[in-house]
Order: structure tokens, then C-alpha cells, then sequence
């Protein structure tokens, strides 16, 4: 009787803990302007409550947050007001936009369909500028960006925060009511404490979209969404010849992307002409003695929405994982049309369909200038985070007749399946075919994974095993090596010490054991490692490893030590260090032993809110064992100089000089972004060599000569109704 009797005492505080949030709908939409004062703010339904994640779940955080929420049938809006006990030590900046993740935030994540698969995030500084990303399970990618709006305000009690966010820019179901689920998050920079609202379970680590509080809105719009974006560019490039700077190419482009909702859930893209280019260059990388091509992110824009149904299970799964995605659409280089369909085609059906026609340069291709890419991408979402998703791939190439007869086809079939709330396990099985004209068969591979996780509060850890065979290929996605068989696993225990200095340790200890299946042959790489969280934001790791690789049917030492230290010592500096000394490998017809330095420092100093000055600093080396010969130097300096005027204009600058090419760059731009999609961009650049015109050739000198100039410009405007 007596626990029945308790349990009845429990029953309401039971029921009000899983009713769902209801903002409260509104016919006089608040003003974003950072200041919480509008009428519906009195009534709106309000959460506050937070506790930490980081560095510790459970515990209330430092600052009090309230949230507000409210809707109009084309908005949602929500106000945070953050308080603050030593607003003096806020840390905002005055910055472009997607840079504020070392200011404090919030962030609202919103699972705009509630089913665990997938969340948007809205990162706002206490200036209002905005960062956003999509997140598949611990995948985050950055390059989203979302049409909305926000403002913020510093004041005596700390600041406040204010967002809209229109129904056009997300994806929804098509029911009334129609059920989202929200997870409110705060970071307090200075502490190095996120908290949030709903408490996190600790049993469930950081499985975000499985802890999100459901969120229902009554009547809202169902809207028909269509966009379009014209877009102008004009490109002008000087290079040198015969001693003298001339015009290399002028290229003047009109191209149009266009969006059409066929229902609020299932969107159409399409683009003529596209303008891919990207307006911040990628930074420089030691690009000598690889063994795989570098990796470089996807900026571009029409690839965007609907790439995180491109997150596939049985892919980077470990640090010697090759298989680091099936689809990266980098491989797509210069296309001349492209079309997308994404979004819900059944209630827990998602479909990303994707076909591009792509110009490669020339001598790339069996003969033929031009290769298409057609891609389909489904997924079914099971209960909580759990899904299981196909895909079918190609790359089909021109021949020298002018036919699609060189291929690389992929199958696969791939997903996550939840087994309790601190573990899952992660699977994927693909097939690919290739045709090569100058070979006569096909080749046939398979990549095959599968692997279990468990994280929580105390501990993380995995065991997976992985194929690859010798001849998969996955020509539209990056993989670094194949004919390898793998056993991998990792361990991670948390420490929680009680001191004031010591905030948390993760230890952490790595195998892994390869089968080169092509030699025969086995090599091993296991590491341990501590990562110490210190007072503020700052942090300290040091590894060391052990490890061996197969390269060219010899093994050889890769293994060394290393050690990093990074954080923000005060709210206007920042230091990043790293070193490294490892054995390593000359990768060339005739490879040979050696040992490497690598080290990357970066310092951000910010005197004040609008103005930031940056410095990284890349280096690494190679030195022949056998007889202690300095193979190669290779030093990078980059420098970037911003100023941000407002949340709308910005100017910044480039230098970087990379000493083993003996090369200069400088790369000036001023910005213009009133909103993604709607922006103004002028810029000039030039390239520095050390070169000389002898009146005959170009040939190596101390000095430098600018070999090559450009200036571009581009334009665009979102039209939206």
C-alpha cells in the first residue's frame, strides 16, 4: 500500500514531466531586437532549469537561463534570456556569420519532424550573429545555412536573445498539430559549461535526438515553398608570360538555382549554370608525401540541403577507418547542371535523389569531357535514433566515342540500430562494379562493417571489423585505401576528480589490427592518450603510439608521440599548440624508413568586438633513418585580418606563404550578407613565386614576382514566396 500510495504522490509530477511543449500562438509577432520586452513575451510558455553536459551531466549551471516560446502561422519565435553574474566577462564578437563557437551561445536544436533521425541547430551570440549546422548522430556538418532571423542585447543581468525562424526554411510534416521536438542549449565560454533544457540523461551520453522535449504547433502553414536565386559573377585572371603580367581568361557567368516545395516536407532543387565558387579559399596543407589525395570540406552551395541523409553507417567508423564516405560531392568538380529532390516521401521515408552533369579537365577521362553522377539515397527511421538506409551510386564517364561506357556503380545498404540507451551498433554493406574501356572485364568489390558502440557518462567505448576488398571503388566519395581486413577497439573512461584544477580526464586506449590482403601481410596501430580539461576553456593531451604499415609490400614504423594544449587563456586570446614526433614513411616507387616533426600552432587575438587577428602556423619534415638526411621542410604561415563593421559587412585579409613551394598569397575581400543566398562579395588576390623572367625563361631567384593576379565579383538575391 505504501508504494502504491507513493506512486499515485508521483503521478502528476510524472505526467507534467512528459507533456509536451505548447507555444502559445500569436496574431502580433514580437519585434527582434534583443530586448524581451513584447506583449507576448508576458504570456508566452516559458522552460528554464538547465544543467550541464559539459564538463559534467546533472549539474545546475552556473547561470540561470529562461526560454520563451510563441508562433504565428508563418514563424516560429523563441527569446532567451541568459543571466549573467559578471556580464563584464561575456565573451561576444562582432564576427561573420557560422564564426561565433568560441563566443558563449545558445543554440536552439530543433527535430522538426520528432523522429529522432536528424536536428537543425540556430547558434546565437550575444551580439545576435548567427551560426547553424544539421546533425545525424555525432555527425554535425557545418556548411547548412538557413534563411533566419535573430538580434541580441548585453546587459546589467547578462543578455538576451530573440529568433524567428520562418516555416519556409525548415522541413515539417504535413499533419495539424504538427509535432516537432526541441532541445535548448547555453554555453558559458569562459566556464567551459554547456547546459541544457531538457536535462540530459547521463545513461545517454551525448545521443542528442534521442533526449529532445516533443513540441506541438496548432494551424500553422502548409506552405508551397519556391525560391529563386539568380546569381551574376565576373572573374578576371592575370598570369605571366614572356616576362610580362597579361589577362589570362575573363569569365562572365549568369547562372539560377530554383527551390519548389512540392509539399512542406518534399522539396525540388534545381540549377542552370551553377556558380560554384567559393569565396573562402582553402587553407593551405602539406600536399607532398601522401599516400591518399587531401581531404577538402564541401562549401558549395547547391550541395547543401538534404547532405545529412548522406551520413551513411559502416563509414568512419575508426581513425583507420579508409572508408570516410560513399558520397562526398568534391568529386563533382566543375558541374554545368544539377537537380536534387529531398525530404519525406512516407511518413518515416526520407529521399535524397541528386544528378549532376560534370565538365572535367581535360586528360582526366578515358577520352570524354564530361561525366554524370545520378545518386539515390533512402532511409527508413525504426524507434528512437534506429534506421536502415540504401543507396545506389554511379559515376558514369564519356569514352572516346562520346558514350557513358566507363562507370563506377555502388551499392549499399547501411544502418544504426539502437539496443539500450547507451548502445547501438552500426552496420553497412556496399558493392561496387567498374568498367574501365582499356581493360576488358568488369571489376567487381564490397566494403563490408559492422560495429558496436557504448557510450555514457563514465565511460565510451567500440569494438568493429572491417573489410574492404581490393578492387571497391567509390569514385563519387573518398576512401584511402582498399584490400585491407581490420579489427579495431577503443576504450574511454571518464574521470571526474574532485579538485578545482582537474575538471575531467579521458583516458584513452586504441587497437587496431590489419590484414593487407593484397601483400599478405599484417600491421598494428594502438595508442594511448589523456585529455585534461583545465580551469576556463583551456585543455591539455598528450598520446603516445605504437603502430607499423604495409606500404608496397613492406612494413614500416609509424608510431611516435605527441602533445596538444588549446583553450582561451582570457576572453581576447587564444592559443592552439600541437607536436608530434613520429616514425614514418617516404611514399615512392622505393619507399624507405624515416621520422617526421609535425607541429601547428594558431593564435586568435581579438582586442576588440569587431576586430580579430589571426595566425596559424603549419609545419612538418621528413629525415632519412638510414643516414639522417633532411628529405624535406615544408613551413606554412597564414595570417587573416578581420574587421566586421556590423552583422552585414565585413572586410578581411590573407597572407600565406608556404616556404617549401617558396610561395606567397594574398587574398583581400569585402562581404555583403543580408541573408544566406542574398550577398555581395568583391575580391582580389594575388600569387608571389620566387622567379625570374630571363628574357628567355622563367627560372629561380631570390626575389619574388607576382606570376598571377585575379579580381572577382558576385552577386545573388534569394527570392522567396
Amino acid at each position: 500500500m505504501k508504494h502504491i500510495l507513493f506512486f499515485l504522490l508521483l503521478l502528476p509530477a510524472v505526467i507534467i514531466a512528459q507533456e509536451p511543449l505548447r507555444p502559445v500562438f500569436t496574431k502580433t509577432p514580437p519585434k527582434i531586437d534583443g530586448i524581451i520586452d513584447d506583449e507576448v513575451w508576458k504570456t508566452a510558455p516559458s522552460v528554464t532549469g538547465f544543467a550541464t553536459f559539459i564538463p559534467d551531466f546533472g549539474k545546475d549551471l552556473s547561470e540561470n537561463t529562461v526560454v520563451y516560446m510563441c508562433y504565428d502561422k508563418e514563424n516560429l519565435y523563441f527569446a532567451y534570456k541568459c543571466y549573467d553574474s559578471e556580464p563584464s566577462k561575456i565573451k561576444a564578437t562582432m564576427t561573420n556569420r557560422d564564426n561565433t563557437r568560441q563566443d558563449d551561445w545558445v543554440c536552439l536544436n530543433l527535430d522538426t519532424f520528432n523522429d529522432q533521425q536528424s536536428l537543425c541547430a540556430f547558434y546565437v551570440n550575444p551580439f545576435g550573429i548567427q551560426s547553424d549546422s544539421k546533425a545525424v548522430g555525432d555527425s554535425e556538418d557545418l556548411g547548412i545555412d538557413f534563411v533566419w532571423y535573430s538580434a541580441g542585447k548585453i546587459d546589467s543581468d547578462g543578455y538576451s536573445i530573440e529568433m524567428q525562424i520562418p516555416l519556409k526554411s525548415i522541413r515539417y510534416s504535413s499533419t495539424n498539430p504538427v509535432e516537432m521536438s526541441v532541445f535548448f542549449e547555453r554555453r558559458i565560454s569562459r566556464k567551459a559549461e554547456q547546459g541544457s533544457y531538457p536535462r540530459m540523461d547521463p545513461a545517454k551520453g551525448y545521443a542528442f535526438t534521442t533526449q529532445m522535449k516533443p513540441m506541438f504547433y496548432d494551424n500553422v502553414e502548409h506552405y508551397t515553398l519556391f525560391e529563386l536565386m539568380p546569381a551574376v559573377t565576373f572573374n578576371q585572371q592575370y598570369a605571366q608570360n614572356n616576362g610580362e603580367m597579361g589577362i589570362k581568361e575573363i569569365n562572365r557567368d549568369f547562372g539560377m538555382n530554383m527551390k519548389y516545395g512540392l509539399t512542406s516536407d518534399l522539396i525540388l532543387d534545381g540549377t542552370y549554370n551553377p556558380d560554384f565558387s567559393q569565396i573562402e579559399s582553402d587553407a593551405g596543407q602539406v600536399d607532398i608525401n601522401l599516400r591518399y589525395g587531401l581531404f577538402y570540406a564541401e562549401k558549395r552551395p547547391f550541395f547543401l540541403e538534404g547532405r545529412e541523409n548522406f551520413v551513411f553507417g559502416g563509414t568512419s567508423q575508426s581513425e583507420v577507418d579508409p572508408v570516410i564516405s560513399l558520397v562526398h560531392t568534391r568529386t563533382i568538380v566543375n558541374p554545368l547542371i544539377g537537380a536534387k529532390l529531398t525530404g519525406k516521401v512516407i511518413p518515416r521515408g526520407t529521399i535524397s535523389a541528386l544528378y549532376a552533369l560534370d565538365e572535367v579537365a581535360p586528360g582526366s577521362l578515358p577520352g570524354g569531357k564530361y561525366a554524370q553522377y545520378p545518386i539515390l539515397r533512402f532511409k527508413y527511421a525504426l524507434n528512437e535514433d534506429s534506421y536502415i538506409g540504401f543507396l545506389g551510386a554511379s559515376r558514369e564517364a564519356e569514352d572516346y566515342a562520346g558514350t557513358f561506357n566507363a562507370y563506377n556503380r555502388l551499392g549499399n545498404i547501411d544502418g544504426l540500430l539502437r539496443l539500450t540507451k547507451s548502445s547501438l551498433i552500426d552496420f553497412g554493406a556496399a558493392y561496387s562494379i567498374s568498367r574501365n574501356p582499356a581493360e576488358e572485364n568488369k571489376t567487381y568489390g564490397r566494403n563490408l562493417s559492422i560495429k558496436y558502440n557504448y557510450g555514457d557518462r563514465d565511460i565510451d567505448y567500440f569494438v568493429n571489423v572491417k573489410e574492404v576488398s581490393e578492387n571497391f571503388r567509390a569514385d563519387m566519395g573518398y576512401v584511402t585505401r582498399t584490400g585491407i581486413l581490420t579489427g579495431a577497439a577503443l576504450v574511454r573512461p571518464k574521470i571526474y576528480p574532485a579538485s578545482n584544477f582537474f575538471r575531467r580526464l579521458d583516458v584513452e586506449f586504441f587497437s587496431a589490427q590489419t590484414k593487407d590482403e593484397i601483400y599478405n601481410m599484417w600491421e598494428t596501430f594502438n595508442h594511448a592518450s589523456v585529455l585534461v580539461y583545465l580551469p576556463g576553456s583551456l585543455q591539455f593531451k598528450i598520446k603516445y603510439s605504437y603502430s607499423t604499415e604495409i606500404f608496397l609490400g613492406e612494413r614500416f614504423k609509424t608510431g611516435g608521440f605527441g602533445a596538444a594544449f588549446a583553450g582561451w587563456p582570457d576572453k581576447t586570446f587564444n592559443v592552439s599548440l600541437q607536436y608530434s614526433r613520429v616514425n614514418s614513411i617516404y611514399y615512392s616507387d622505393t619507399p624507405f624508413q624515416g621520422h617526421s616533426n609535425i607541429a601547428a600552432a594558431g593564435f586568435i587575438y581579438q582586442p576588440s568586438d569587431k576586430f580579430n587577428a589571426t595566425i596559424n602556423l603549419t609545419y612538418s619534415d621528413f629525415t632519412r633513418d638510414s643516414d639522417e638526411t633532411r628529405i624535406y621542410n615544408y613551413p606554412i604561415i597564414r595570417t587573416k585580418l578581420s574587421y566586421q563593421m556590423n552583422k552585414f559587412l565585413s572586410f578581411r585579409g590573407i597572407f600565406e606563404y608556404n616556404d617549401y613551394r617558396k610561395r606567397m598569397l594574398t587574398d583581400l575581400l569585402a562581404s555583403f550578407t543580408y541573408i544566406p543566398g542574398t550577398v555581395i562579395y568583391l575580391g582580389y588576390g594575388s600569387i608571389f613565386e620566387r622567379l625570374e623572367w630571363d628574357g628567355a625563361n622563367y627560372r629561380p631567384a631570390p626575389n619574388y614576382l607576382e606570376t598571377r593576379r585575379g579580381l572577382f565579383f558576385k552577386a545573388s538575391y534569394l527570392w522567396r514566396v
